[in-house]
């Protein structure tokens, strides 16, 4: 059974909890790690049409305040952990290292979601304004800005390594067959795996468009031949999303041969065996 959840959001941001809230439901679903990982502020210029930002600057803190309230509060079989998703841009790499600087998180997750000033994973609108090569493009500039967060040494743990397919799921598929691909895919892993990262697994692809784990299959298949660590994750916004489909999760994971995940305390990479008792 899958005991940790680490990349999990509150209405600090975008989503409908509290962090009081979201641990309560974490530790009431059976879990024995539960990770924070609030979204980090993004530099300006950095915006969706709708965002969250104002209010994210103005409670940031506090956020930091809670979690590590909560996390002092050790209780048997259960503990909260304090993270941080790093939004990271190539160009602001020097915004991300500040903003994972002055707080004692336990880990950072990495996670793209612009392409310039592009918020990607907002509107299926966007997408269909492109065309087969244009997407093709923007699925080349992802893993190789995915490469560029994993050189950055920013993060622990890299998010939904394929949320790039959100909107686009078909196409992407397609590019998947292709040489191109087969290049940039075996560059970028690659170098997760020689940094010693880990990938994240996430059930949240389950609950959008694409309706599909991130990562797929393919990049399931190569992370399983490279040995790559994975940690797996709800990326819930809310407490009934918390542990969402860890059953199909586990089942996914084991059928490439995954025989457990990982997760990071105080900076510390701990293996949990999905079939042992791991406190």
């Amino acid at each position: 059974m899958i005991k940790a959840d680490l990349h999990n959001h509150t209405r600090h941001s975008h989503a409908a909890d509290s962090v009081a809230a979201m641990a309560e439901a974490a530790q009431a679903k059976g879990l024995e790690f539960f990770g924070l990982s609030e979204h980090s502020p993004r530099p300006d210029g950095y915006l969706y049409p709708a965002d969250y930002q104002e209010k994210l600057l103005a409670t940031y803190g506090q956020y930091i305040d809670e979690v590590k309230s909560l996390r002092a509060a050790k209780q048997n079989n259960f503990r909260v952990l304090l993270g941080l998703e790093v939004d990271f841009m190539p160009d602001e790499e020097a915004f991300a290292r500040r903003a994972v600087s002055g707080h004692d998180f336990d880990y950072v997750i990495g996670g793209l979601h612009f392409q310039g000033n592009w918020g990607f994973d907002y509107a299926q609108a966007d997408w269909d304004k492109l065309d087969e090569t244009r997407r093709r493009g923007c699925y080349v500039r992802y893993y190789r800005d995915l490469a560029a967060l994993c050189r950055s040494g920013v993060a622990q743990i890299i998010a939904h390594p394929d949320l790039i397919k959100l909107f686009s799921a078909d196409s992407f598929k397609r590019w998947l067959d292709t040489k191109e691909a087969e290049e940039v895919l075996a560059e970028t892993f690659g170098l997760m795996k020689e940094l010693d990262l880990i990938m994240e697994v996430s059930s949240a692809g389950l609950r959008k468009p694409c309706r599909e784990i991130y990562p797929g299959p393919r990049i399931m298949e190569l992370a399983a031949g490279l040995g790559l660590k994975i940690c797996l994750s709800s990326d819930a916004h809310s407490t009934a999303q918390i542990a969402y489909a860890f059953d199909e999760l586990e089942s996914y994971c084991k059928s490439f041969g995954f025989g457990g995940s990982w997760i990071v305390e105080g900076g510390r990479q701990v293996a949990l065996p999905f079939d042992k008792n791991h406190c």
